[in-house]
C-alpha cells in the first residue's frame, strides 16, 4: 500500500477529503436527524439511509484518554509519549483523536477542546484537538 493512502472506506471518503480541508464533517440522518461517527452507510438509530454530511463545530471535551508510550509504527515514534483521547463532541458523537499540545498533561475528564488538522508524513491530514479554556 503506498504511503499516502488510508484503508479504502468509501462512506468515509468525504471526512478524509474534509479533512483535506481543514473542516470536521460528521454523518447526519434526514430522517431521525441524529449525528454519527465514524461514517456508515445507514444511520445506527432508525437505519435510515437518508443520509447527508455537515460540519461540526470542533469543539467538544475529553470523555476519556490515555497516554501511549510505545508507537505504533514509525510515524509516531517521536511523537511517544502522546496523549490518545476520546471526544465528546458538542454536537453528541464520540471520535478516537490526539490531544497534541506542550501541556497535554496532566489531562482531566471534562476538559474542554477545539479541533485543528495536522498534515502527516504519509499527506494525510488528520483532525487533532488541543484544550482550550474552560468555559465559566
Amino acid at each position: 500500500m503506498p504511503a499516502t493512502s488510508l484503508p479504502h472506506n468509501p462512506d468515509a471518503q468525504p471526512f478524509w477529503d474534509g479533512a483535506k480541508q481543514h473542516r470536521l464533517l460528521l454523518k447526519r440522518c434526514t430522517r431521525c436527524a441524529q449525528l454519527h461517527f465514524p461514517p456508515r452507510h445507514l444511520c445506527p438509530a432508525c437505519w435510515s439511509d437518508a443520509l447527508e454530511w455537515v460540519e461540526a463545530s470542533g469543539k467538544g471535551s475529553i470523555y476519556s484518554h490515555t497516554i501511549v508510550r510505545r508507537a505504533p509504527n514509525a510515524e509516531f515514534a517521536a511523537k511517544v509519549p502522546y496523549v490518545l483521547a476520546l471526544i465528546a463532541l458538542d454536537e453528541g458523537p464520540r471520535l478516537i483523536t490526539n490531544i497534541a499540545s506542550d501541556d497535554a498533561r496532566p489531562l482531566e475528564i471534562g476538559d474542554r477542546v477545539q479541533v485543528y488538522f495536522e498534515e502527516g508524513s504519509d499527506g494525510v491530514t488528520r483532525p487533532q484537538f488541543r484544550r482550550v479554556a474552560n468555559a465559566a
